[in-house]
């Protein structure tokens, strides 16, 4: 028999998490806080969306993830968190967006309370005890406003305004977090790094949750901590295959099952994170699939009206008396025919693509196809800093793997007002692939110590996607990118045009460690060599700025032929590779 795909949860505002179960003691809980939110203060809480949880260990690879089921919920005003930084030689700076009736005013948090884009660290502090009382683990966990989330309120927002997940690429710029008002965001984010699941017995516990002091006094939080009954239980495969006798409403698959709407049916389990796109979990364009677009969960009812009821099952979604803010836009569409009079750049806002550094870089072989060879793999990102979106259509001859590619211009009012062509498009038949590619976007250089080229990738064709938030700060950033992954744009074979858009804010990661695509370093000597990643670089694409599209990143090669090494200084101050 063939063993069943094992589901497992999903990072962050990529998950589906534990429903959150309205009630009036979530009210009551954030009316707690001292601030009467008179000023548009929000008051903060720190609810449990159940009392009690079940847990599944696998005995072929034990260890659950710790999601218990904790939200924070906000009240008289969104949280509005805006995290930047000058320059990668500058430290990170958050900074609180109090929105006061028509007017906003701003409160820098204090120093050291976040060093990062990904969240706000150390933000819950977790002790699981055992039946006995005895303490059996401490840990805490960082938290992400931006997480899977719903409403709490009827009179709430229908949709939050804020973005569906925090940023992990190490060079990101400006990140926004929020939590709008009326509304809870889960406090658990998942990675996929092998070090987060947590090991216990089979038995019953007792875990009790608190937010950290230094929280609790720069957002006026009260000091009030949520316990949850855990159920620990063992399984195998056998268990399951056999049809063990489950308790009512629980599923072996999963990491917790009671009191929680039911995950959707995956076809595979996530995608093991590749191992030089980062840490948390695959994003970009890569040999692995990238994680599901986000579907963030809220209080649900089933088709018989009861609390709780199966999310699969017509619970979900946004119309009319039900709304779950889950937020999924449709695919933009191409237009419907090619451009039609002359061809021009209207005076109107333009894109401008800018490169971030290399990251993830790691010397690998060739695998099957060359393991003799030595390569230089790496991830590189081009983003649009705006102030309008990257638009380019692409128009097919019928009969041919090839499309006339042409960039749109808008006016203020999204209006289209001209076009120009730029290059072409190309089916791209390859496994992985299938679909079409932009010619014309970025190409990646090695470069030798004198900054004159020694290697250039074989990569240089590209299907647009908004995979990374490198600044939301931007002027006219786009929050909710259309096109996160490539289920939603890039086409199929029998496409007669596709429209690829990068949004502003957004960036493109490529993640390169294919013979093809990374450099081929088996003759090049040892020593200091940059990458460059070079974005718009035949210059076809109109932007505002081309003098900021090329990014280098220092590296040194070292070792010898089969056994290459790298070392990575950092950037600034970002030491991430």
């Amino acid at each position: 028999m063939t063993r069943p795909h094992r589901i497992r949860p999903w990072h962050s505002a990529l998950a589906a998490t534990t429903a959150l179960a309205v009630t009036a003691g979530i009210a009551a809980v954030a009316s707690a806080a001292e601030d009467d939110g008179a000023d548009g203060t929000p008051k903060l809480g720190l609810v449990a969306a159940s009392t009690s949880l079940t847990f599944t260990s696998w005995t072929d690879s034990p260890g659950f993830f710790l999601d218990l089921g904790t939200y924070v919920t906000a009240e008289d005003g969104p949280l509005e968190i805006r995290v930047t930084r000058k320059s990668y030689g500058d430290p990170v700076v958050a900074t609180q967006v109090v929105r006061d009736g028509g007017g906003t005013r701003t409160e820098v948090l204090p120093e050291g309370l976040v060093d990062r884009f990904s969240g706000l660290p150390g933000f819950l502090e977790v002790t699981v005890a055992d039946e006995s009382g005895e303490t059996v683990l401490e840990e805490t966990q960082d938290f992400c406003p931006n997480n899977a989330s719903g409403r709490i309120s009827p009179d709430a927002p229908a949709t939050s305004r804020y973005p569906e997940s925090c940023p992990t690429n190490p060079f990101t710029l400006g990140s926004v977090w929020g939590i709008e008002e009326g509304w809870a965001a889960n406090t658990y984010t998942y990675r996929y790094d092998g070090e987060q699941e947590v090991e216990l017995p089979a038995g019953k516990y007792t875990a009790t949750v608190s937010v950290a002091e230094r929280y609790r006094e720069a957002f006026g939080i009260a000091d009030e901590p949520r316990t949850v009954a855990m159920t620990v239980r063992e399984l195998s495969w056998e268990d399951e295959e056999g049809g063990e006798s489950l308790p009512d409403g629980a599923s072996a698959h999963g990491s917790h099952t009671a009191g929680h709407a039911h995950h959707p049916a995956a076809d595979a389990p996530p995608a093991a994170a590749a191992d030089r796109a980062g840490p948390a979990y695959n994003v970009g364009h890569g040999p692995y699939p990238p994680a599901p677009p986000a579907l963030p969960w809220a209080p649900v009812r089933g088709t018989d009206g009861e609390e709780g009821g199966d999310a699969l099952d017509g619970g979900i979604g946004d119309g009319p008396g039900l709304t779950d803010g889950s937020r999924q836009a449709p695919a933009l569409k191409p237009a419907a025919k090619r451009p039609t009079g002359k061809a021009g750049v209207p005076d109107v806002p333009l894109p401008d693509l800018r490169s971030l550094p290399a990251y993830g870089i790691t010397t690998t072989d060739g695998y099957e196809s060359a393991p003799d060879r030595d390569y230089l793999a790496f991830s590189a990102n081009v983003w649009n800093a705006g102030p309008a979106p990257l638009v380019v259509d692409g128009f097919r001859t019928p009969g041919k793997d090839l499309m006339d590619a042409y960039q749109y211009f808008h006016d203020a009012d999204g209006k289209q007002v001209g076009y120009t062509p730029t290059g072409t498009m190309e089916w791209d038949p390859r496994e992985g692939h299938e679909h079409w590619h932009f010619t014309d976007f970025a190409s990646y250089r090695l470069l030798k110590a004198d900054k004159k080229e020694a290697v250039r990738s074989g990569k240089e064709a590209f299907c647009l996607a908004n995979t990374d938030a490198v600044d939301y700060t931007v002027e006219n950033a786009d929050w909710h990118p259309h096109n996160t992954d490539l289920s939603t744009a890039c086409g199929v074979e029998n496409s007669i045009s596709v429209r690829e858009v990068l949004d502003v804010g957004s960036g493109d990661t490529y993640t390169q460690d294919l013979p093809d695509q990374s450099f081929d370093i088996t003759d090049l000597p040892n020593g200091t060599y940059y990458i460059q990643v070079l974005a718009n670089p035949e210059q076809r694409l109109k932007e505002t700025d081309t003098d900021n599209n090329s990014a280098l990143r220092k590296v040194v090669l070292g070792g010898e032929k089969g056994a290459r090494t790298v070392t990575v200084p950092p950037h600034g101050l970002v030491d991430a590779n």
